[in-house]
């Protein structure tokens, strides 16, 4: 296992600066937080994606399955091990295509567009669903409104004694910091906006 994981992190240096960590009960590497190759048992199994996955399969490459203690997991991961002691004319081209793929993808999981509005920090299920009864259907809506306008909007359609600390959780939410961390001032500041 030694011999061919120190192998194939020479042969990944090409790709860029990758990083290592336990996985699956194995080695992952990693590219700006994105995980696209796996070591395991000494097996290589490289993360798939679109049209990657079906070059992948073509080349006859297992898909890597975990065994839990429970259950079974099947990833889109699969096993270049004999591509990469083969040295095969084309594995370069599918792990800077897994690495792009990777990358594209959490770079699209972090983001906004992604995100419901209940993954936004302080809110939850029910608040998410107060937003949108208040016709705050989503999160591009959400961050273009002030924390005030939303507040309004909520008390318009659940009442005025909606709790004033749901004002504060907006106003974290649109600041990414949980709202008992929003300063004295900025609570007073705020609280006379509405």
């Amino acid at each position: 296992m030694l011999e061919v994981k120190s192998g194939f992190v020479e042969y990944l240096s090409q790709f860029g600066e990758t990083e290592k960590r336990s996985m699956f009960g194995g080695t992952g590497f990693f590219v700006s937080g994105a995980m696209f190759a796996l070591v395991k048992e000494d097996r290589i199994y490289l993360r798939g994606g679109a049209e990657l996955t079906d070059k992948l399969i073509a080349k006859a490459c297992k898909k890597f399955v975990h065994v839990k203690k429970s259950s079974t997991a099947i990833v889109n991961y699969y096993d270049i091990t004999e591509l990469y002691e083969q040295e095969d004319d084309g594995l370069d081209a599918m792990v800077k295509k897994s690495v792009e793929n990777s990358v594209a993808e959490k770079e699209y999981r972090d983001s906004k567009l992604n995100k419901r509005l209940r993954d936004l920090p302080n809110l939850r299920l029910t608040i998410e669903r107060m937003l949108k009864k208040a016709g705050v259907e989503n999160v591009d809506i959400f961050f273009s409104m002030s924390p005030e306008e939303l507040f309004r909007k909520v008390q318009e359609s659940h009442g005025y004694d909606v709790d004033i600390k749901l004002l504060w959780m907006f106003a974290g939410a649109q600041t990414g910091v949980h709202w008992t961390l929003l300063s004295e001032e900025t609570k007073q500041q705020l609280l006379r906006a509405v």
